[in-house]
């Protein structure tokens, strides 16, 4: 066997992985192997089981299938490196659900970061039970308390129509027509990125969303329930076919000018509709009006000034969800069933499509709300003679 300084740096890194190779080994009789392994074994079994480093390794354009994306094995192998700071030299049956809740209590993140951190460590005891380095058991996390996991911290940015329009004017292509496909089908940001001319059946007027692309590297989409056929406006479709007119001869619907290939997320939300949504909002440096960028004394665009970061406050966080939380919105002020919004939103339990992203538009609760007061004060649907008069007396 050989062990490179640079894949294990200290003893203590060998020790680990020798440990976890011994287990393996062993699988058999793993209680014969190593009495009472440690976290870190754990976690070094399970990032092999996982195939998490060649994951990790993946070139832009490899496809991942069958298997956890890029972005879910980034997001673990952080997580992991925290878990095992902490845990990772401790023997499995010392790891204490108290322990764990208040180190969980202590730690300087959301609540929602800390139920994923908690959800890992859930993962990994019950790799240990099926591997049997530790005896079949209730799982010790599952007695592990966070409280407002669930709770939302921001409420989700909504934007109105002619919010809407605002933003299209201040995005330059190809960004604007991501936004409104964005928008017309409520698509996330990667199944956008992802979007494949041969996807569009323009003569069915459907689009099929089968793919997603996170950091450059093809995946399938979130859920079986997102991979789904959606009906294509007709007059989407026409504003679809004028792009691909114009568009880079390509097999992607959104091909990178630079590269040929994929575009990444992060960088067209932090350069361009972030500052955006800040212009939904006038600067108090330079009087730039709402919908208009900021410019010097001679009448040049300039950068945001700071002072129209700060008074933008919510417009600021304007992101690629943005869309898809307005497309939700949409529906509901036009007044799709609901069960007809699961469906275009592509949710597997309509309990997220109300939960998560209920939130009407103030013109549509104010709407509904007169709807009903117009009853309780008598202008509503009886004959006039008949109708009843809400008095305060």
């Amino acid at each position: 066997m050989y062990l490179s300084c640079e894949r294990f740096p200290t003893q203590s890194a060998v020790e680990r992985h020798l440990e976890a190779f011994v287990l393996k080994l062993n699988s058999d009789s793993p209680e014969l192997a190593v009495r009472n392994p440690t976290f870190g074994a754990l976690i070094d079994r399970y990032i092999e089981d996982e195939r998490l480093l060649e994951i990790k390794k993946l070139r832009p354009g490899e496809q991942c299938d069958n298997e956890l994306s890029y972005g879910t094995v980034g997001g673990y192998l952080s997580v992991l490196k925290g878990i095992r700071e902490r845990w990772g030299a401790i023997r499995l049956d010392r790891v204490k659900p108290v322990a764990v809740q208040e180190w969980l209590k202590a730690m300087d993140a959301a609540p929602k970061t800390k139920g994923h951190v908690k959800a890992l460590m859930h993962r990994l005891f019950e790799k240990a039970m099926l591997w049997e380095m530790v005896e079949v058991q209730r799982n010790p996390m599952q007695l592990v308390e966070i409280k407002g996991i669930s709770k939302r911290l921001k409420k989700p940015l909504i934007l109105t129509v002619g919010q809407y329009f605002l933003v299209l004017e201040l995005l330059p292509q190809p960004y604007r027509t991501m936004a409104i496909v964005a928008q017309c089908l409520g698509l996330r940001a990667e199944e956008v990125l992802a979007l494949h001319w041969s996807d569009v059946d323009f003569g069915r007027l459907t689009v099929h969303v089968s793919k997603a692309v996170v950091h450059g590297r093809i995946k399938t989409v979130k859920t079986e329930y997102s991979e789904d056929e959606l009906p294509l406006d007709p007059d989407f479709a026409t504003v679809l076919l004028q792009w691909k007119a114009r568009a880079p001869a390509s097999a992607l619907m959104f091909p990178s000018h630079i590269t040929g290939r994929y575009f990444h997320a992060s960088p067209i939300q932090q350069d361009y509709i972030r500052p955006a949504g800040c212009c939904l909002v006038a600067c108090p440096t330079c009087s730039a009006e709402i919908g208009r960028w900021c410019q010097d004394e001679n009448g040049k665009r300039v950068g945001l000034h700071d002072e129209r970061w700060e008074a933008a406050g919510r417009f600021g966080n304007l992101g690629w969800h943005s869309f898809r939380h307005t497309y939700r919105s949409w529906l509901d002020a036009t007044g799709a069933p609901l069960g007809v919004q699961q469906k275009l939103m592509r949710h597997a339990q309509i309990s997220t499509t109300m939960n998560v992203y209920g939130n009407a538009l103030m013109e549509s609760k104010r709407d509904a709300n007169s709807r009903v007061a117009k009853l309780a004060l008598g202008q509503g649907l009886y004959p006039q003679h008949t109708q009843p008069k809400a008095t305060v007396n």
